[in-house]
Order: C-alpha cells, then sequence, then structure tokens
C-alpha cells in the first residue's frame, strides 16, 4: 500500500509539472474572475480559447462547473474554484467534504490545474452568523478531504473577503480587523498559516469613490499620476488607493499575529455603466483603471509595505453579467459582453499579440516563478530526469 501511495503521489508529481511546464513561458501576471450569472455565454471552450488569445492563464470560477472544469483540461489555466456559500453547512461535515472533493476536484486534476479553493465568498461580511461560523469548520474538512487523498500540497483553501471585514484601512498602517469579527478571523489565520495559503481580499477603489466624489481624488483611485498619500506612521507612499487598501489588510492581519501571511486580491474592477447615483461608473474610467492596473501587473510591482513580493491579482470581470440583480454596475464589470463582443478596449488584445521580445506583453511570471530560459531548460531536463528514473524503478520487482 505504501508504494502504491508512493507511485500515485510520484504521478500527480509528474503530472503537474509536465502540464506547468508548457505554461512556463506564458504565465500570465493578471487572472481574471470568470463568473457566469447571464444569457448566452460563450460556451467554456470558446472562453478557453479566448483567454488564450489574451494569454491569460490564471482564472477563478464562483462555483464547480463540470463543463469549465472538463474544457479546461490540459489547458495550463491555473484554476481557483469555488464552494458556494449555501454549501457551508454541509461540508462542515468531513465525510460529506471528502465526498464533495471525490466528486467535484480529484477527477478533474491535474489534467485541470486546480489551484485553490475558495470556501464561499465574503461569508465574514454576510450578517449571517450560522454561515460565518461554518467557513473555517468547512474549510477544514475540506483540507483534510485534500490531505487524505494526496492534493494538499497542490491545491491551497482560503476564502475571499470583503474589504468591509476591515474596521479602519486609513491609514494604512491603521489597518485592523472588525472588533465583532476577532474570533472567527483568528480562527481563519491560523488555519492560513498552518496550512500555508493566502488571505483573498475582493478590493475596490471604485465603491470609495462613488461614496465620496469630493473627497477622494479620481486619479488616485484610477492608478493615474497624482500627489498621493504618505501614511504618517510608516512614512510609505501610495500613489494608488489600491495597493493602500491591500496594505491595510496586510497590516490588521498582523496585529493579529500573522505577519507572514501573503495577502492577494481575489477582486478588483471598475464598472462601465451604472444608476445615476453611481458616480464615476463610465466606460472611459473602467478602461483607465484596469488599463492602468495591467501595467502595474506588468512591471511585477508589490505594495509599498512589500515592495518585492509582487502583488497578486484577479480582475473583475471578464464578462457583463446581465442576469445579476443589484444596481446597474453589478451588471457592467466586465471586459465583454456575454455574447462575447467587447466591452470596452482595455489593450489586453494590443499586449497578448506583442513580440514576445517585447517588455510589453502579459506573459510575465510571478515572483515565484521568475527565471531566465535557461533556468526553464533546468526545469525541463530535472523533469525528464525524474521520469527517466522513476521508469527505471518502475522497472525493478518489488
Amino acid at each position: 500500500m505504501a508504494f502504491r501511495a508512493s507511485i500515485i503521489h510520484h504521478f500527480l508529481l509528474v503530472s503537474v509539472l509536465i502540464t506547468g511546464f508548457g505554461f512556463l513561458r506564458g504565465v500570465a501576471a493578471l487572472g481574471i474572475n470568470y463568473g457566469q450569472v447571464a444569457n448566452d455565454l460563450p460556451s467554456p471552450d470558446k472562453v478557453l480559447e479566448l483567454l488564450r488569445s489574451l494569454r491569460i492563464s490564471k482564472a477563478r470560477i464562483y462555483d464547480t462547473n463540470p463543463q469549465v472544469l472538463t474544457a479546461f483540461a490540459n489547458s495550463g489555466v491555473d484554476l481557483i474554484v469555488t464552494v458556494e456559500n449555501e454549501m457551508l453547512d454541509v461540508l462542515i461535515d468531513p465525510q460529506q467534504a471528502f465526498q464533495w472533493v471525490a466528486t467535484h476536484i480529484r477527477p478533474y486534476f491535474p489534467a485541470t490545474r486546480i489551484t485553490g479553493i475558495a470556501v464561499g465568498n465574503e461569508v465574514f461580511t454576510s450578517e449571517d452568523t450560522t454561515l460565518m461560523a461554518n467557513v473555517v469548520p468547512a474549510m477544514i474538512s475540506i483540507h483534510g478531504a485534500l490531505v487524505q487523498l494526496g492534493l494538499d500540497q497542490y491545491i491551497q483553501v482560503s476564502t475571499a473577503n470583503s474589504l468591509a471585514v476591515l474596521a479602519n484601512s486609513y491609514p494604512p498602517s491603521a489597518g485592523s480587523f472588525r472588533e465583532d469579527l476577532t474570533g472567527v478571523m483568528s480562527e481563519y489565520l491560523h488555519f492560513l498559516a498552518t496550512t500555508r495559503s493566502p488571505f483573498w481580499i475582493n478590493a475596490y477603489p471604485y465603491f470609495a469613490y462613488k461614496d465620496d466624489p469630493f473627497r477622494v481624488s479620481l486619479d488616485y483611485v484610477l492608478f493615474n499620476p497624482n500627489e498621493g498619500m504618505v501614511d504618517p506612521y510608516t512614512k510609505l507612499r501610495y500613489d494608488n488607493m489600491l495597493y493602500a487598501q491591500v496594505d491595510a489588510v496586510v497590516f490588521a492581519v498582523s496585529r493579529m499575529g500573522y505577519g507572514g501571511l501573503e495577502v492577494r486580491v481575489s477582486e478588483t474592477g471598475w464598472p462601465s455603466k451604472g444608476d445615476p447615483d453611481e458616480v464615476g461608473a463610465t466606460v472611459e474610467n473602467a478602461a483607465v483603471y484596469n488599463r492602468n492596473l495591467l501595467r502595474r501587473q506588468l512591471g511585477n510591482e508589490g505594495t509599498p509595505l512589500r515592495p518585492n513580493q509582487r502583488l497578486d491579482v484577479y480582475l473583475f470581470a471578464l464578462f457583463n453579467e446581465d442576469m445579476k440583480p443589484g444596481p446597474t454596475s453589478e451588471r457592467n464589470y466586465g471586459l465583454y459582453q456575454p455574447d462575447g463582443t467587447m466591452a470596452y478596449n482595455v489593450g489586453l488584445s494590443t499586449l497578448a499579440t506583442t513580440s514576445s521580445t517585447s517588455s510589453a506583453t502579459i506573459s510575465l511570471t510571478s515572483s515565484a516563478t521568475r527565471a531566465t530560459n535557461k533556468e526553464y531548460e533546468s526545469i525541463g531536463y530535472w523533469v525528464y530526469v525524474y521520469l527517466l528514473t522513476f521508469g527505471v524503478l518502475m522497472r525493478r520487482p518489488f
């Protein structure tokens, strides 16, 4: 049994290496959220073609749609899947969690590069105390199932949080969590630290501008040139609100004793259309925000507090979702219309078709995977050696 488990472990490791190696030269700097609450969306295989044309190799979906998981097999796209909020009370049971992972994750992995499971979305600010209490137990059960199936070292478990989990976010050094969330947040951060998983935050500078357009600088929230602000305690200068919001989360996490956790942006974006009272929701502002964000990503930027750790960002969203409830803006965050036509030009297509010798390409590696071509060739060599050695071992009698 031990040898059999070893074979399975080696097979998974080699499969992940092989699947990933073809994409090592084109790891996208920017991830994207692929929501599906819309009519007449392109089929998942057509969506994959679109992502490939844009050279985007990271995506997040809000369920475990089997059609998407099947279509994305052997594509090299890193995929974060989501456990719907209504499933959390079921998945606190370890047996149910094991069955869920065995049904929704294991059959597709490693062909489909599932790299993360988001257990719920913005649950800690849902005001449903029962739901909030179920998040961490469900995460523990799902992680336990991954451990049993030998998948825990490939798939991270976390949950996406609204910025409203913070009681203070200005200046960034004053970042702290709401007092009523102290208990559950402590459990959540302990889980992340134990499993080496990231803290995911949904951060939207748009909301700050919409709520106070006379005091919040539009250039500051759009990444345009501006005077910025200096944190009076750290003396760090911020020239955009997104980085300030992220560092406020970093400070809040550190105040809880978990300063080593990585903070990633699971959602950010700008609506291209809104209701009359939704100030700033225009095509022009959406294009500027996303284009400037893309440029920052191409520069492998970190925040002022963590300048050497490239900020991981997932743009919201790939498509306008015309079936979403709520204000008009909720249906107009997409780069594309549900029929696949472009909502506005953010510049991704131009960058995607730029020569690979140019610095203007979306195909950049993260700080964890930066390497020279020589290093990539070395990886390929050692994968080959690994396969060769494993093949020799397999022919030995046991």
